[in-house]
């Protein structure tokens, strides 16, 4: 229940801060997006705080499948999980149909297709996973933090504008407003997500086998010194 109805208000804040964007930035693409930037990392993080201690506020399969494969998720469980990401998340785009006025059920007709965005995902999604795996593991309590800032960048810096979640990539099909994606492009985004979260899952494996385990990053807190005999 907690994934479903934390990726519902994610979507949510996706596509109902998109459709708020578009209208009021008068046609400019970049403050449209930069305004969607914004309220999709703020409601990000706080909804990793507010859902983190119940489910892990993952919202995410790709996510999910890469705890999995750490074995920091029981298999058994992964189902469930991604049952209730999708369908939490079509709610979620619903919800912001309603809000908005806007027909209830629709299909996307933005074009987002090409190597260059699936490259985009691939980024998005390793970067995402890199901080997820690398910011629990040194500095937890800053993880929702890291989370949302990665993705206000990626945002910018990558070409597909970092959906890096198969779950959103498959609600955004269903909303014909400025975070849409077609649905025949939503197959191409995925493949590229869970390429991107498999091949950060593995780095950091090889992270974790390679560097001891009392060392600390160089921004960290200094360690105490030993005492003298």
């Amino acid at each position: 229940m907690a994934e479903a109805v934390g990726t519902g208000l994610l979507l949510a804040a996706v596509v109902g801060s998109g459709v708020m964007a578009d209208r009021l930035a008068g046609g400019n693409v970049a403050v449209a997006l930069l305004a969607n930037t914004l309220a999709t990392a703020a409601a990000l993080i706080a909804l990793i705080l507010a859902f983190g201690p119940i489910s892990g506020a993952h919202f995410n399969p790709a996510v999910s499948l890469a705890l999995a494969l750490r074995k920091a998720l029981p298999w058994e469980a992964v189902p469930l999980y991604l049952v209730a990401q999708v369908t939490g998340a079509v709610l979620g785009v619903w919800l912001a149909h309603i809000m908005f006025g806007l027909p209830v059920m629709q299909t996307s007709t933005h074009a987002r297709a090409g190597f260059g965005q699936w490259v985009g995902e691939f980024t998005a999604t390793f970067a995402l996973l890199s901080v997820i795996w690398s910011c629990t593991r040194h500095y937890p309590h800053a993880t929702p933090y890291a989370v949302g800032a990665i993705i206000t960048a990626g945002y910018w810096f990558t070409s597909s504008t970092s959906f890096a979640n198969p779950a959103v990539t498959i609600a955004r099909a269903l909303s014909d407003t400025f975070a849409g994606i077609r649905p025949a492009d939503v197959p191409g985004f995925i493949i590229a997500q869970l390429f991107g979260a498999f091949a950060a899952t593995m780095l950091f494996a090889w992270f974790a086998r390679e560097l001891p385990a009392a060392r600390r990053p160089l921004s960290g807190p200094p360690e105490a010194a030993p005492e003298e005999n």
